[in-house]
């Protein structure tokens, strides 16, 4: 039998009678869910269980952090953003997902880490930082020896993120836009660029790169106080190298948008170069939305809602040439989109993108002793 799901833990109920946790502070008593068949639920959706909806040993990610044994993603359930084009609306959205107790979570990365994973890579959890930083602690004390990455949309304050500040290595945070137009229109959050900014900046000031070297020494690590010249072309190359501290910034290219790239281009070439990894993506695919919503649609218009084209894929490669990034990944230019999720079923990707360990619907009994 599966355990009652653990609600949130004495030291961090507070957190969740009046949130407060995210930018939006919408004040929800997300505790209310105690006693209750209809929790009262903030932006985020979630009441104070923590749920996710998958965990699968991932290859899909930037070099670095896939390494050669891939990254133990853990998807969360519930959202502080919701962009309109999200791939994974299914679970930030639409509630997808399972509860699971601190012990369960601490199972579930044991098992991530005996699969061979690099790393626990924890995806959108902003919502529930304070039990996810609880649960991480626990799981270190009672013996895990992998890193944990921190993987958000940056759309969260420095105060939550000092929550985490001794369980998570590494930082794999977005950098969406610096135009408070546009992120109030795809994300209804206008003020976006401000706190994503100021959160990757302290991620950046506390966290300095830290990246192991398998060809030399399996335990060995550089610090990179200042980056070497380099740019990995992903699809192109294969690194040695796997990160152990440190931030990496994703920046995903928008069709029809190329200023706003530009623009959070020249906010990483000042404040992040030599200091963090730049992740240029050009993945960008329109999603085949379940359901019609339209908002969602109205929200899409502010951009081309369309795959990135050859024209723009060269314009992007002679903006970051001229950049001359440290240390730089950018995405080869690719028409497929077999690569979308679908968190319904237990593979939710492809058998070449992932290795599933434990799904919402099908495997949360699957258990192991600690």
């Amino acid at each position: 039998m599966m355990s009652e799901p653990q609600r949130c833990c004495a030291d961090t109920r507070a957190y969740y009678e009046r949130c407060m946790q995210c930018p939006r502070q919408c004040g929800a008593q997300r505790t209310v869910a105690l006693n209750s068949r209809h929790p009262a639920t903030g932006f985020c959706g979630e009441s104070d269980e923590v749920r996710i909806a998958s965990a699968c040993l991932h290859f899909g990610e930037e070099p670095l952090i896939t390494a050669s044994g891939g990254s133990g993603t853990i998807f969360f359930t519930g959202c502080t953003l919701h962009c309109a084009f999200c791939q994974n609306y299914q679970i930030s959205q639409n509630g997808m997902g399972a509860a699971v107790s601190q012990e369960e979570f601490i199972d579930i990365c044991f098992r991530l880490q005996e699969a061979g994973a690099e790393n626990i890579n924890l995806v959108t959890g902003s919502h529930h930082i304070p039990n996810i930083a609880a649960y991480a602690h626990a799981a270190k004390n009672a013996g895990l020896a992998i890193p944990f990455c921190w993987n958000s949309s940056a759309y969260e304050s420095v105060e939550m993120l000092e929550l985490l500040k001794d369980v998570v290595s590494i930082w794999l945070p977005d950098l969406k836009t610096l135009s408070p137009a546009l992120a109030a229109k795809l994300f209804g959050a206008h003020d976006y660029p401000q706190i994503a900014t100021r959160a990757i900046s302290w991620m950046i000031e506390h966290f300095p790169l830290k990246i192991s070297d398998s060809t030399t020494s399996k335990n060995a690590w550089t610090e990179h106080s200042t980056m070497k010249t380099q740019q990995h072309i992903t699809g192109s190359t294969i690194s040695h190298e796997k990160i152990m501290q440190g931030v990496i910034v994703r920046h995903l290219f928008l069709p029809g948008r190329f200023e706003e790239t530009a623009a959070t281009l020249e906010w990483l070439k000042q404040h992040a170069d030599n200091r963090a990894i730049v992740s240029l993506m050009s993945q960008y695919t329109p999603v085949p939305f379940a359901e019609y919503n339209a908002q969602r649609q109205h929200a899409l218009s502010a951009i081309e809602n369309r795959l990135v084209n050859k024209t723009e894929d060269c314009d992007l490669r002679d903006l970051i040439n001229a950049y001359d990034f440290s240390y730089l990944f950018y995405q080869e230019l690719s028409d497929d989109t077999d690569w979308l999720p679908d968190f319904a079923r237990p593979q939710p990707f492809s058998n070449a993108l992932a290795k599933p360990l434990w799904h919402w619907a099908t495997m949360q009994n699957c258990k192991r002793m600690i």
